[in-house]
């Protein structure tokens, strides 16, 4: 899955999440953060608000998303 930013600069991992709704609510976006179940260019990423940007790569589970401009 592709992610366009659309003219912003980046997107936080936690808006992301809930912008794609791969999670129902902004408290569980953070838990699954916290908890390790989200890798950014494939490493563990537990960093809520971590700006993503051009290039990066998220997983969470089975899907994954690439951030473009």
């Amino acid at each position: 899955m592709e992610f366009q930013l659309n003219g912003q600069e980046y997107i936080q991992l936690n808006d992301l999440l809930k912008v794609l709704s791969l999670v129902g609510t902004g408290g569980e976006a953070k838990i699954r953060i916290l908890e390790g179940e989200v890798f950014l260019n494939g490493e563990v990423c537990q960093v809520i608000r971590k700006k993503l940007r051009e290039g990066d790569v998220v997983q969470l589970g089975e899907m994954e998303i690439l951030i473009s401009a």
